[in-house]
C-alpha cells in the first residue's frame, strides 16, 4: 500500500479509537463505565500480546530497566517486561477490579516479587524512577503528561506509546503493523543555550562557541570561532548524547571537527575528531564544553 494510503488508514483508525476510548463511538463501553470506581481519563482497551512484545522490543527493554506503565489494565505490559525481558517496575490503574486482576496475574506468572501494581491516578504518580515509560492513552492525556515527561524523566529514558502520538514532539522511531502503530521517544537532555570551549588548531588556541536552539530532540544554531560565524552540521541529540560537526577556517587552516559527548547539567564531556588543514591526517582528543551563563 502506498504511504499516503497507509497514513490515511491509520488516521481513520485513530479517529475510531479516540471515539471508542472516549465512549462516544458505536463500540462504546457502557458496561465498563458502570463498573468504574470513578470516571477514567482513558477507558480500558487491551493491547494485544503481539503489540506489547513490539513495544518492549522497540524500547530495548532489558534486565537493567525499571518500567512504569500508565493505565496498566490487567498488567500485561509490566508482567511481560519482567517475565520475558528481565525488567522490574510497576503499573498504575484506577479501576479496582482490573487492579486486583493485575495482582493475580503477576502471582500466576511468577513475577510478583519483581513487579508491583497500584490503584492510583496516573497524574499523581511519581515517574522519576522510570527508565522506560509505556502507555496507551488518548492524545489529550499524552499532551497533558508531556511536560512532566520532559521535566521529570532522566535524559535517555525511553517512552513508548501504542497508537497515539505527542503532537509536535516527533518520535525518534515509529513502527506500523497491521492496524496498529507504536511510537518511541527518547527523552532529550536540555541543551539550549550558549556553550563555549577552546580547541588547539595549528599554532593557535581559538575560542569556539555554539548558541544551541532546541525543539525537543532537534537542535540547531550558529557556531563562532574567534567570533567568526559558522553553522554546525550533522547535529544530533539522543537522550544525553550530543554530536555535531564544525567546518570552517581557524588558525589559518581549513578545519573539520567532529564532536561527540554526554551532557550533564551545564557541562559536556566527550571527544573530538579533528582534521586541521586540507591534507592533514585526522587526530582525536578529549573535549569538554561549558554552558555560558547569560549576562544580565
Amino acid at each position: 500500500m502506498a504511504a499516503a494510503g497507509l497514513d490515511e488508514r491509520f488516521r481513520e483508525r485513530r479517529r475510531w479509537m479516540q471515539a471508542l476510548l472516549a465512549g462516544t463511538g458505536s463500540l462504546a463501553l457502557p458496561a465498563l463505565a458502570q463498573s468504574m470506581d470513578r470516571p477514567l481519563d482513558v477507558p480500558f482497551v487491551p493491547t494485544s500480546d503481539e503489540t506489547v512484545d513490539r513495544m518492549l522490543r522497540m524500547a530495548g527493554v532489558g534486565p537493567k530497566d525499571y518500567l512504569i506503565d500508565l493505565g496498566s489494565g490487567d498488567g500485561r505490559i509490566v508482567i511481560t517486561a519482567a517475565k520475558q525481558f528481565g525488567a522490574t517496575g510497576f503499573g498504575v490503574e484506577l479501576n479496582s477490579e482490573r487492579w486486583k486482576l493485575s495482582l493475580r496475574n503477576a502471582e500466576k506468572e511468577g513475577v510478583a516479587d519483581r513487579v508491583a501494581f497500584y490503584q492510583r491516578d496516573l497524574f499523581e504518580t511519581d515517574l522519576s524512577k522510570a527508565t522506560v515509560l509505556t502507555m496507551y492513552l488518548l492524545p489529550a492525556v499524552n499532551l497533558k503528561l508531556r511536560p512532566r515527561i520532559l521535566s521529570e524523566l532522566r535524559p535517555g529514558t525511553r517512552v513508548v506509546s501504542h497508537d497515539f502520538d505527542m503532537a509536535e514532539w516527533m518520535p525518534d522511531a515509529r513502527a506500523d503493523r497491521g492496524w496498529t502503530r507504536v511510537y518511541l521517544w527518547i527523552v532529550p537532555a536540555r541543551v539550549e543555550g550558549e556553550w563555549a570551549w577552546k580547541q588547539p588548531v595549528g599554532k593557535g588556541n581559538p575560542e569556539f562557541s555554539i548558541e544551541l536552539r532546541q525543539q525537543f530532540q532537534v537542535i540547531s544554531g550558529p557556531v563562532k570561532i574567534d567570533n567568526d560565524p559558522f553553522w554546525l552540521t550533522d547535529a544530533r541529540l539522543r537522550g544525553d548524547e550530543l554530536s555535531f560537526t564544525v567546518i570552517g577556517d581557524a588558525g589559518g587552516l581549513r578545519i573539520r571537527h567532529e564532536y561527540s559527548g554526554r551532557v550533564s547539567g551545564n557541562t559536556i564531556k566527550g571527544s573530538v575528531r579533528m582534521v586541521n588543514g586540507d591534507n592533514a591526517p585526522p587526530s582525536s582528543a578529549p573535549w569538554s564544553a561549558v554552558r555560558v551563563a547569560k549576562k544580565p
